[in-house]
């Protein structure tokens, strides 16, 4: 199911936040937000995933223009801070989410035991989440995003504040998913984690500066690195 965003535009109060952003994401791809701090990614996550009303534009799941309950069960979703419940186990998190999807009691079962194994927390699985490290608490999380095989995961920074050992595991896991038919849109401020990713949309600002395949964003950079698009960029608006 492809992913279409027409002339969206965000504001809270008087700021504009997401800027007349159009652009397309390809079912089966992996699509990363690439942007520093405040440059609209957890914004434009909100608006896509129907949380956050936009001013104008439209936003399309295939034929389906969002928010639709339909299309909202086909979505996983992972958030920039966990929201887990910290007393209670990595099992009962997962038991507690699952029981918002109609899946039957034994499916549920072995769906937690299946997702607990993919992110590696099955010698976890009775531990209270108040004693997990950051890092247990990312991959607690992404089990539940993708509990209820989602068409589409959407994942808002879920490599931030982790180790490079650990970042690494976490985006093998992504290409899995990937090889499984599953559309991801991905938000990071990290750089060079645009290489893991058929596309990038690059924002600023609230602005879209470059989408492109990663190939060809690269290929408009003198040195090969991605922060070169957005160095022009900031140089260009202080020129304006």
């Amino acid at each position: 199911m492809d992913i279409q965003l027409s002339h969206v535009k965000k504001s809270f109060g008087k700021t504009l936040v997401i800027k007349d952003l159009s652009f397309a994401i390809t079912a089966g791809e992996i699509c990363c937000l690439l942007g520093p701090s405040g440059s609209g990614k957890t914004t434009l996550i909100s608006l896509m995933i129907g949380a956050l009303p936009a001013d104008s534009g439209t936003i399309r799941f295939g034929d389906t223009e969002m928010p639709d309950m339909a299309v909202l069960k086909r979505l996983g979703f992972m958030p920039q801070n966990d929201a887990l419940y910290d007393d209670l186990s990595a099992y009962g998190n997962l038991k507690f989410f699952g029981g918002l999807y109609p899946i039957k009691k034994q499916a549920l079962d072995a769906r937690i035991t299946e997702v607990l194994d993919i992110v590696e927390l099955t010698d976890h699985r009775k531990k209270l989440v108040k004693n997990f490290s950051g890092g247990m608490k990312k991959r607690l999380s992404l089990a539940i995003a993708i509990l209820h095989k989602p068409d589409i995961l959407f994942l808002d920074e879920p490599t931030a504040g982790i180790d490079p050992v650990l970042r690494r595991k976490i985006w093998k896991q992504f290409q899995s998913f990937k090889a499984q038919g599953t559309t991801i849109v991905v938000s990071t401020h990290v750089m060079d984690e645009v290489i893991e990713c058929d596309k990038g949309a690059l924002l600023y600002n609230g602005q879209l500066i470059e989408y492109d395949t990663v190939p060809k964003l690269l290929d408009k950079t003198a040195s090969g690195r991605i922060e070169d698009l957005f160095f022009a960029a900031s140089e260009s608006e202080a020129r304006s």
